[in-house]
């Protein structure tokens, strides 16, 4: 017996919004979800490379709608189309991230790390509270908040990021505790993974970079994927408030020299 392809697989009639998702970790996820037979919506802010996305994941289980993470607007009309669409939302993956600054805490523009926290952190606050608002507080579901490593350790150079990232991981357990017990909130922690966003951490110097880790390797967009099929599952049904890292074994070196 064959494996089944995304675009025949048995629809699960369950619905997942995926926020950032035109590409990299989001569009993996995504992935993820449609081979196992969900439906979704994803967002992003290019149009044109959200119906790309669409298109790839397949126009009967996606579909997209376009604007910035981190406007009330877009939150409420992402929830309302997908409702439209498909009449509920199981999950919701906040997903939805930018960095645009490197260099020490020091020189940290306030500005830049206002924006940062607005679309790293207030945007998941807004998606979680509509999702919640249009479907979740009667009918259940799960909700996965896509922080990483750099919001439970150190992250020299990333520090705004590394502190959305740690909010992300509070907003978790807050979440966790007030939407239980019909939505389970949780939490993934990645180490570096090879897409766009990430490439300034390791373009140029991967392999020394993947020295670093036991695995041997960067992650790859596809293990996150795994890691949030799992989080919304029934398999993790006794399992809220906590975060999963998922960093190739990188933690294990932690304190080693």
């Amino acid at each position: 017996m064959t494996e089944q392809t995304a675009h025949n697989r048995p629809a699960t009639g369950q619905v997942a919004l995926i926020t950032g998702a035109s590409r990299g970790i989001g569009y993996a996820i995504a992935e993820s979800l449609v081979a196992r037979g969900d439906r979704v919506c994803i967002t992003g802010r290019n149009e044109e490379a959200l119906k790309e996305a669409v298109e790839r994941l397949g126009s009967d289980r996606a579909m997209g709608v376009a604007g910035k993470a981190h406007d009330p607007e877009h939150q409420a009309a992402a929830v309302e189309r997908v409702m439209e669409a498909y009449g509920r939302v199981d999950h919701l993956v906040n997903n939805a991230g930018t960095n645009p600054v490197f260099g020490p805490m020091a020189d940290l523009d306030l500005g830049v790390a206002r924006k940062v926290f607005e679309t790293n952190v207030i945007s998941a606050l807004g998606f979680a509270q509509r999702t919640w608002a249009a479907w979740q507080r009667d009918n259940g579901g799960s909700i996965v908040n896509v922080a990483s490593i750099a919001g439970v350790s150190a992250s020299p150079f990333i520090g705004a990021y590394g502190m959305s990232k740690a909010a992300m991981v509070n907003l978790t357990l807050q979440l966790a505790h007030e939407f239980a017990p019909k939505v389970r909130v949780n939490a993934l922690a990645p180490a570096v993974v090879k897409t766009k966003f990430a490439a300034a951490l390791y373009e140029g110097r991967e392999e020394e970079a993947a020295a670093r880790y036991p695995m041997g390797r960067l992650g790859a967009p596809e293990d996150i994927g795994g890691a949030a099929r799992f989080l919304t599952s029934d398999e993790a049904r006794w399992i809220t408030g906590q975060t999963l890292v998922v960093d190739g074994g990188l933690f294990l070196n932690a304190g080693v020299e």
